[in-house]
């Protein structure tokens, strides 16, 4: 399935406490619950927290998923970027 990363201009989501975070989180999880209900294939891995930034990792069958989830949560996508490879420490080894 496809994976695809996610950046989210969300205004002073840095400086967001716990609470807010985990209330963003289960609007985020409702939204994929209600998706995948639909059978809809999208699948959250987790995000990173950056400045008044998320960057969200996504597995799902295609971009609109991401767009559809974008709307129906309330959280903007603002670039959508489908990973094509992953690489670490040790593909220097291969």
């Amino acid at each position: 399935m496809p994976k695809f990363i996610i950046e989210r201009d969300i205004p002073e989501i840095g400086s967001a406490d716990q609470a807010a975070l985990s209330a963003a989180a289960g609007q985020s999880n409702s939204v994929l619950s209600a998706m995948q209900s639909e059978q809809k294939d999208i699948q959250w891995e987790h995000s990173y927290v950056a400045g008044d930034k998320t960057y969200c990792v996504y597995n799902c069958a295609t971009e609109d998923l991401i767009h559809e989830h974008a709307e129906r949560s309330g959280f903007p996508a603002s670039n959508i970027i489908e990973v094509k490879n992953q690489i670490d420490p040790s593909t220097a080894d291969a």
